[in-house]
């Protein structure tokens, strides 16, 4: 059984979508790969960061980046908000940003 990528929004989409060349194949490789077993890939790829909400880790040659996301009911993984890493911590705002969209996600899913 194979799992669906949605993304929380268009904004979400465009963002991803204009991530430096290395680190957006990489998401791709990685969505193609949840597609296929699942949203926890485990370690290096995806971490859990708690109350179900998940990262997954770009590396690349550019940079680092974050995409932040969530798997629902029906099989469902929904891309939540990305960022492109300038430090070694996560900055709150963005983990912040994230668990805002998660908690709208349940919500409406529940």
């Amino acid at each position: 059984m194979t799992f669906a990528i949605d993304f929380y929004n268009e904004r979400v989409r465009t963002d991803i979508a204009s991530l430096p060349k290395t680190l957006l194949a990489r998401f791709i490789a990685l969505a193609d790969r949840m597609e296929q077993y699942g949203p926890d890939l485990g370690e290096p790829h995806t971490q859990c960061m708690g109350a179900g909400l998940f990262e997954m880790r770009l590396k690349g040659a550019e940079d680092i980046a974050r995409v932040f996301y969530c798997s629902i009911v029906d099989r469902k993984v929904v891309m939540l908000h990305s960022f492109v890493k300038k430090s070694q911590q996560t900055p709150p705002q963005e983990l912040e940003v994230a668990r805002k969209r998660l908690l709208e996600v349940k919500r409406v899913n529940v």
